[in-house]
């Protein structure tokens, strides 16, 4: 019988890597469709945080809906993120210089896509396994798109062993990965 063991990383190297300049903001896109109780730790955490989605929204979907939140280095609210949904696909990183409504106009622009068909679809970029397969196909055109004012995207690996760091690249996304378990062991 097989089973998958769960390394944690090295969360302080992690942050060391997500908060690299005090120059650029930190931002969080979460999934509440993936993070248990995101909405109820949003409301208690000292952040500033806005949904993607527009408006009052319905209970149930208020719950499910995608989150872009501004971190603090050392917050409670980081901890929690980085010690608890490292490898959980809750979410992706971005670092800019804009705030937070700048960002939330940015990012909701692909909330809702369209296939070849001209069919509207969500798109739910903000999952780790989606960014991480999608960034390194983009065109010239959609680099300039999808990054808009984002430096760089940091997600997940598959397995929370390695980070995958999406420096911007007007010509072609090159992923950097950092093996978080290996510098963990040093």
């Amino acid at each position: 019988m097989s089973t998958t063991t769960f390394h944690r990383p090295n969360v302080a190297v992690l942050r060391q890597l997500i908060f690299a300049s005090e120059y650029e903001s930190v931002y969080a896109v979460l999934d509440g469709a993936s993070v248990p109780g995101l909405l109820k730790k949003l409301h208690t955490a000292k952040e500033e945080w806005a949904c993607l989605y527009r408006g009052e929204l319905e209970p149930d979907l208020a719950e499910v809906a995608p989150y872009l939140v501004k971190l603090r280095e050392n917050s409670e609210f980081t901890n929690w993120l980085l010690e608890e949904g490292w490898g959980r696909h809750w979410g992706i990183f971005a670092v800019t210089p804009v705030g937070l409504e700048a960002l939330r106009r940015h990012f909701r622009q692909f909330l809702r896509v369209k296939d070849y068909t001209g069919k509207i679809l969500y798109f739910r970029y903000y999952d780790p396994r989606v960014l991480q397969v999608y960034l390194p196909t983009c065109r010239r055109d959609e680099i300039k798109i999808i990054y808009g004012p984002v430096l760089r995207y940091i997600a997940e690996d598959g397995k929370a062993g390695a980070a995958y760091v999406f420096p911007h690249d007007p010509v072609k996304i090159k992923t950097k990965t950092v093996n978080l378990l290996e510098l963990a062991a040093r």
